[in-house]
């Protein structure tokens, strides 16, 4: 005879959201690496939007496992983040001239970021109402900083890649687990 255990999940409280996204950072240099892998420097307009998509589809997929509890739609937002990237990276590449100096991979960043966060703040519209509006400057301001500490650690930057490395990663992971703890917090309140 088999015992029957009652296997009912953990309630999504603020902070075990947060801490769930804290392991998500492992998306950027994923993503990034799969690019390089696959498409190379980002170079040109070809590059930047085959990169983007690549890296945005790995970070959109992973931040979609840790939101997964907080009822946000799993494919829409991998959707949007990939969607999001592959136009930010396209423009703000560009925009910058493909030079990887610091102050262009901080407007670089800035550009991405605010993209990836319009996109995913569509995803975000329907659990959190008008509190989706701030995340595309925010994300834009994470990135760009995501940059800045990327480069000012002497990482290779002049290579070209996708995204800032795990340096950058890890504080911009950090500082938006604000967001699955929002979800979290609405969730909990419905």
């Amino acid at each position: 005879m088999t015992a029957v255990t009652d296997r009912r999940a953990a309630p999504v409280t603020w902070r075990r959201s947060a801490l769930r996204w804290l392991p998500t950072f492992v998306g950027f240099p994923l993503g990034g690496l799969l690019s390089e892998l696959v498409a190379g420097p980002v170079d040109g307009l070809a590059p930047a939007l085959a990169g983007g998509a690549i890296t945005g589809a790995v970070l959109g997929a992973v931040q979609a496992w840790s939101l997964r509890p907080t009822g946000l739609p799993v494919r829409a937002w991998t959707a949007a983040t990939a969607l999001g990237l592959t136009a930010g990276l396209a423009i703000g590449a560009a925009a910058v001239g493909y030079d990887t100096g610091t102050a262009d991979l901080v407007v670089q960043g800035a550009i991405c970021g605010t993209l990836v966060g319009a996109a995913q703040a569509v995803v975000l519209r329907p659990p959190l109402g008008r509190l989706a509006f701030p995340w595309p400057p925010a994300l834009g301001a994470l990135w760009a900083l995501g940059w800045a500490i990327t480069a000012s650690i002497g990482v290779d930057v002049e290579t070209q890649y996708t995204v800032f490395g795990s340096s950058g990663a890890v504080v911009v992971t950090a500082l938006s687990a604000v967001l699955p703890a929002l979800l979290a917090a609405r969730r909990s309140a419905a």
